[in-house]
């Protein structure tokens, strides 16, 4: 084994024990980073801080990189390796210091955003300001994430000498190509810029309900570049973020989630409406659903065959509305069944009386008259033949 190292030469040595102290700067980081992390964790399951414990567990990944990474920057200067190697090391670390940290600031982003939302209840009927925050917090947080992505390529790229100089040149000429870069960013740029207008605005909100391309649904995801609705049939409309920015649509609860809605329905013109009008308040009173807010019965519109008569109510929810529909439509149906059958809708044929016609001439009459004993005879002889 002497002979053997005796045959290496000094740089060579020098070498072997500058990667040994590297090996050793990188195990060094790294116990201490399982050290802390293991006396933060005590610390926080003894005080039952839940924030503390999750933010112990969010960061404790990055950690163990970036702690490794910062003792091996610290010890390669002092070492006597080429100044090759010396240079490539200290670029590979710091590349994968840049990433570990940007990793770490993103994690600390979405447990922020996490903890924030969970401490809203978005299962109340009036659940308002809950969405407000939620929203606000879940689109800003992921723009800040996306930005802390975007600097942090930015600064791993510059860290190339070639790509230092190509955007020097970009910068001083400044004309096509940046036209071109310009334009190549602007979907991105146009869905940052959305999504700081909708945290702000906030023209829908998680949880809200909303009519997007003639679609029934609830806003379920809002993304830094799109928006998910769930659909009242368990779909999934992936919308553009863009699209709640420059174009029409319907949201039902912008300001709050009690709607009213209407029945419509069709009668005969027998329908006594006074005594249905007494009973649609009862109708409506013996469901849950109703809010107490408001009702009443209304006849709409007349045609040449039915009366259109239409009632109006309120409920607390869209849920809420649509079933409470459901309910005074079952109940007008089975009242006019029971009640006032009459007033069930009909169509009526016949010919239009004349009145002028139906007062009949003496001469008339008398020819009728005349007439009803030859046919008395003629059917009188038919029977006797037969």
């Amino acid at each position: 084994m002497m002979d053997r190292l005796a045959l290496l030469t000094a740089a060579q040595l020098e070498v072997i024990v500058g990667v040994g102290w590297i090996v050793l700067a990188a195990a060094v980081g790294l116990a201490v980073q399982r050290g802390l992390y293991w006396g933060l964790r005590r610390w926080a399951k003894a005080r039952h801080n839940t924030f503390a414990d999750a933010v112990v567990r969010q960061t404790g990944r990055p950690a163990a990189y970036i702690l490794p990474l910062l003792a091996v920057l610290i010890v390669v200067p002092g070492l006597v390796l080429p100044a090759r190697w010396v240079e490539s090391i200290e670029h590979a670390t710091g590349l994968l210091t840049i990433a570990a940290i940007a990793w770490s600031i993103i994690a600390l982003i979405g447990l922020w955003r996490d903890v924030v939302v969970a401490r809203q209840r978005l299962d109340l009927e009036d659940n308002l300001v809950a969405r407000q925050l939620g929203t606000r917090v879940d689109v800003l947080g992921r723009i800040a994430s996306t930005l802390v992505g975007i600097v942090a390529v930015g600064m791993i790229l510059m860290t190339f000498p070639d790509i230092r100089s190509l955007g020097t040149t970009l910068l001083a000429s400044a004309g096509v190509a940046g036209l071109v870069a310009g334009l190549a960013a602007r979907p991105l740029f146009e869905n940052l810029i959305a999504g700081i207008q909708l945290a702000l605005t906030q023209p829908i909100r998680i949880d809200d309900v909303v009519i997007v391309e003639k679609q029934y649904g609830r806003i379920e995801e809002i993304h830094s570049t799109y928006v998910v609705v769930r659909l009242w049939d368990l779909r999934r409309l992936v919308v553009p973020l863009t699209y709640f920015i420059e174009r029409p649509f319907e949201n039902w609860t912008r300001h709050t989630a009690n709607l009213m809605g209407e029945v419509y329905f069709f009668t005969d013109f027998t329908l006594d409406i006074d005594a249905l009008r007494a009973e649609i308040p009862a109708m409506i009173a013996s469901s849950p659903l109703w809010d107490g807010q408001f009702q009443n019965l209304q006849v709409t519109d007349a045609t040449d065959r039915a009366l259109q008569l239409r009632v109006l109510v309120t409920a607390r929810n869209s849920g809420d509305l649509f079933d409470l529909r459901c309910f005074v439509r079952e109940q007008v149906a089975r009242y006019l069944r029971d009640r006032q059958p009459q007033a069930l809708p009909r169509v009526r044929s016949g010919a239009p009386s004349d009145v002028a016609g139906d007062e009949t001439q003496p001469g008339t009459q008398a020819a009728v008259a005349d007439e009803k004993p030859e046919h008395a005879t003629h059917d009188a002889t038919e029977s006797a033949a037969r």
